[in-house]
């Protein structure tokens, strides 16, 4: 059998997804888990070339690999993601890309000496509704941005039922769990959309009663230059749950929806609203990832969402972190990585 040979590391929920996407897409897949009940259920979902229990066993064994996607917990994203770009083969990485900035610049700097490419799985910058926002917003269609409202809300609970949340890497501080961290491709969205702001100013907190050791809220503002306001929530708590941007300009209102899944624009002094309806599915965006990855693997195209990306994205939930802690607002001016 041909086709591209890709490792998947870390066998869980986003593992089996991207193993599922790339067979449809006519790879070859191995995997990578510490725990054989994992390996043996992506086995039975797709074809395997082979199972391990290490990363380093996999890539000594395997000498045809095009690429590797790494799915495990955050905590463990640089490490494996180093080894596999220290023998030239390009990486798909899920987000975070570290639980801390200084690992994340520590991986950027590894992508820098051109040994294999590394893209970014920020999977919402693939999103045919958010992509249609950002140039309706670009188009100037309700006119220059004075604030945005980001809520983002989903009861962890409720993410894997096929598990108890307390064993999801998301309840566990040592893993990289966490509102903030997981929840962290608003941040990115917030940046591909309108840049490095100027200054944070943040609550990260535990409010709920889930057993876990992890904040479950982030209220967020965040300030620019140009005078832009943008007002980030997060949270693992709500129910039901809610995904939604509101973009308030000059010239009137864009509102973005995952449920229902439409773009709503008002641009009149009474509400009239005009109303485009998408018909995209969850898995269409990791399809889209799946996709670029492997024309990034064969040299096709360079990667639209980079460790440079997620270095940025560590950089305000380093602020948050410090603003929440400190009581103040953290200031991004001026502020030059070592």
């Amino acid at each position: 059998m041909h086709g591209p040979h890709i490792l998947i590391v870390g066998s869980g929920s986003v593992g089996r997804r991207h193993a599922r996407n790339l067979a449809t897409l006519g790879c070859r897949i191995s995997c990578v888990d510490p725990r054989a009940d994992r390996r043996a259920e992506l086995s039975s979902e797709v074809p395997t070339v082979a199972g391990h229990p290490h990363v380093s066993e996999a890539l000594a064994t395997h000498h045809d690999l095009t690429g590797v996607v790494i799915g495990s917990p955050p905590v463990f994203h640089v490490d494996q993601a180093t080894e596999a770009l220290q023998r030239g083969i390009p990486v798909l990485l899920e987000k975070p890309i570290s639980p801390e900035l200084q690992g994340a610049v520590r991986l950027e700097r590894l992508t820098e000496t051109g040994l294999a490419p590394l893209l970014l799985g920020y999977t919402w910058r693939w999103w045919e509704p958010l992509r249609k926002a950002r140039d309706l917003i670009e188009a100037n269609t309700i006119g220059t941005l004075r604030h945005v409202r980001m809520v983002i809300s989903a009861h962890l609970a409720d993410w894997h039922p096929w598990e108890r949340y307390q064993d999801f890497f998301m309840s566990s501080k040592a893993l990289g769990g966490g509102a903030l961290l997981d929840e962290s491709h608003w941040i990115d969205v917030m940046l591909w959309l309108f840049g490095r702001p100027s200054w944070v100013h943040a609550d990260v907190a535990k409010l709920g009663q889930l057993e876990i050791d992890v904040d479950d809220n982030v209220d967020m503002s965040v300030g620019y230059r140009n005078g832009l306001r943008v007002a980030l929530h997060l949270d693992i708590l709500g129910r039901p749950h809610e995904k939604t941007i509101t973009f308030l300009g000059d010239h009137g209102t864009l509102i973005w929806r995952e449920n229902p899944n439409r773009i709503s624009v008002s641009t009149e002094t009474a509400p009239g609203w005009k109303d485009k309806d998408f018909c995209c599915e969850r898995n269409d965006m990791f399809l889209a990832v799946a996709r670029e990855f492997l024309d990034v693997c064969a040299r096709r195209t360079s990667p639209t969402c980079t460790a440079s990306d997620g270095r940025r994205v560590l950089e305000i939930i380093e602020a948050a972190r410090t603003s929440s802690s400190e009581g103040r607002r953290v200031s991004l001016e001026g502020v030059q990585l070592e």
